[in-house]
């Protein structure tokens, strides 16, 4: 993201362009960076250790799906799995063949070295997973952000994208269990949980 679109990195802290930041404030910007990641992960880390045993990617969604009620969406958001996905690049939009079409739940992950577990950062429904991700997406400008802030420490982004296509085609039920994923794990980049994490990563309103 360019500079002029981040006037804070932090409350309090202006993130400096170019050679602003004195000699002690990469130590500073570093601790806080990484406690935010860890408040985070102190969150998720629970979710990732008790759902991964309970999901069965070939099940989860049926064909009848479009019917469900907002329950069965919170039932059905209790046994996913965001590892069962295969994790590709974020540029993978530009692949000749783009490796899905269709319907598609989508997320955003992380997985810092330091850390046990990795950090779901944004959850997405899309009619079109192969076109979802081209032009603009408030996401993209948080992770452009993300990984902005992370470099200017030393700190390494390995930030990744997973689809998953079997959901219902019908727009309601899929945003219904959009909603319960973001729910129960408070994705920090999804806008209705910005304010919970107190996202430091843009200026752009919430």
């Amino acid at each position: 993201m360019a500079s002029g679109r981040q006037q804070e990195l932090f409350e309090g802290g202006p993130l400096a362009s170019g050679g602003g930041l004195g000699p002690t404030a990469p130590p500073l910007l570093r601790g806080q960076l990484l406690e935010w990641q860890q408040r985070l992960a102190d969150f998720q880390s629970p979710l990732f250790d008790g759902s991964a045993s309970e999901h069965q990617q070939g099940t989860l969604f049926g064909a009848e799906a479009s019917g469900r009620s907002h329950g069965e969406a919170q039932e059905r958001a209790a046994r996913f799995d965001p590892l069962a996905f295969e994790a590709q690049n974020l540029q993978f939009w530009r692949w000749p063949d783009p490796p899905q079409l269709g319907p598609a739940l989508y997320l955003v992950m992380d997985r810092p070295p330091r850390l046990a577990a990795p950090l779901l950062l944004y959850v997405g429904e899309t009619g079109q997973a192969d076109r979802r991700w081209k032009g603009e997406h408030d996401c993209k400008g948080y992770l452009a952000a993300y990984g902005e802030a992370l470099g200017q420490v030393g700190l390494e982004c390995r930030c990744s994208i997973r689809f998953c296509c079997d959901v219902p085609a019908a727009v309601r039920p899929r945003r219904a269990l959009e909603q319960a994923l973001i729910r129960r794990w408070q994705p920090p980049f999804n806008k209705e949980t910005r304010q919970r994490w107190n996202t430091p990563f843009t200026s752009d309103p919430v």
